[in-house]
């Protein structure tokens, strides 16, 4: 049931206001507050869906009101109420983060139209913490092995500044999982992060892919288009397998750190840019740098943070907990129960060589537990985990 707060110093006005919501709906539970302290009070006690304040009251007006709640819980949706003389300032409150105002005396149509919608933004809002919340968790990172809480410390230190950081590690190590974490730990969290692949896009198309297009600047390019600069601002750009790309891509690169702005392809205009960048390899900088591969200016641009990720090999001790972790996931996956393994099982994956690393070991696990028994045994690894 929507929860409702009413904030206005007039008793004649609650009172209509109240009588309004409560016979239209009664799924709508109806609160009233007589000043603003009083109603920021209430807030920081009850979880309200709507608040409902008027812009001129004593000891405390609706714009400090409306500052407060934005501090406290930035999420509930707050509608103005103006009188004739207040509509300059109640439309500047929709600056300061009002969803809406509406006038005195208030029209009922406006009214419930306007708490109809500021309840269902609210809903929306909800709904995508609650995404967000199980997006994360696809970038859970396990572990508790020194070299993962290494990690996870310099995530913590890292992530509250815009310095750029390179992720180095071999193949299937969890690069992106680090990338996803410093994204989501960081002020830019709001903000998209857009994820490219420069190993997988042709080199003929990556600066296009990057940076965008304008029309005509190629046989194929038959609109402008955006590159993946553009579509992060704001956010972070996860550049993966930067050791690929092509050198004049790189020197592109170079530019818009440098300088924030890019070009798109077949243009010679500016277009500014707020995005932080990280990227990842699994090649050796160092070497592709001496044999001309790689930009050693660029590099220095990129690794202003060096974080490593080691191979499975090198963490033996989390293989336990992560073997728990991808049960879990893949059992809700794939709709089945949850599977446990016995010590000895467990003991030998922890033996193995795992060339392929987290991805290898997910792949094995998802495998015993289809093809396994009620309870993973020794005997299932050696039959079906077997290199």
């Amino acid at each position: 049931m929507p929860q409702i707060l009413v904030i206005e110093d007039e008793a004649a006005i609650r009172r209509v206001l109240t009588k309004i919501l409560s016979e239209e709906s009664d799924t709508y539970n109806v609160d009233e507050a007589e000043d603003g302290l009083i109603g920021i009070e209430k807030i920081k006690k009850e979880d309200y869906d709507l608040v409902l304040c008027d812009i001129k009251m004593p000891k405390m007006d609706g714009v400090e009101v409306l500052e407060a709640i934005k501090k406290i819980k930035p999420e509930i949706p707050v509608v103005m109420i103006s009188g004739h003389g207040d509509l300059d300032t109640a439309v500047n409150t929709m600056r300061l983060g009002a969803f809406d105002y509406i006038s005195k005396p208030p029209d009922l149509n406006r009214l419930l139209n306007t708490v109809r919608n500021a309840l269902d933004r609210k809903e929306l809002v909800v709904e995508n913490k609650l995404l967000k919340k199980k997006v994360s968790k696809n970038y859970e990172m396990v572990g508790e092995s020194d070299a993962i809480s290494q990690i996870k410390d310099m995530i913590d230190k890292v992530s509250q500044t815009d310095a750029r950081v390179l992720i180095t590690g071999p193949n299937g190590t969890g690069k992106e999982l680090v990338a996803h974490w410093l994204h989501q730990k960081s002020e830019r969290s709001k903000g998209p992060m857009i994820e490219v692949n420069c190993a997988a896009i042709p080199s003929e198309l990556i600066e296009s892919e990057l940076f965008g297009h304008v029309k005509g600047a190629f046989t194929s390019a038959n609109k402008d288009r955006a590159g993946k600069f553009e579509a992060a601002n704001g956010g972070t750009i996860f550049l993966d397998e930067i050791g690929d790309m092509s050198l004049s891509a790189q020197a592109k690169v170079l530019r818009a750190l440098q300088e924030s702005r890019i070009q798109r392809v077949g243009s010679d205009k500016d277009i500014k840019v707020d995005v932080r960048v990280v990227a990842a390899t699994n090649k050796d900088l160092s070497k592709e740098i001496e044999e001309g591969k790689f930009r050693e200016d660029l590099y220095h641009r990129l690794a202003v943070i060096l974080i490593k990720v080691p191979a499975l090999n090198d963490r033996r001790e989390d293989i336990p907990l992560l073997i728990e972790y991808f049960s879990s996931k893949i059992a809700n996956e794939q709709g089945i129960s949850k599977k446990s393994f016995s010590t000895k099982a467990i003991k030998l994956l922890q033996e193995y060589n795992w060339t392929g690393n987290i991805r290898e070991l997910r792949n094995v696990v998802e495998r015993l537990i289809i093809l396994g028994g009620a309870e993973v045994s020794e005997e299932d690894v050696k039959m079906f985990a077997s290199k």
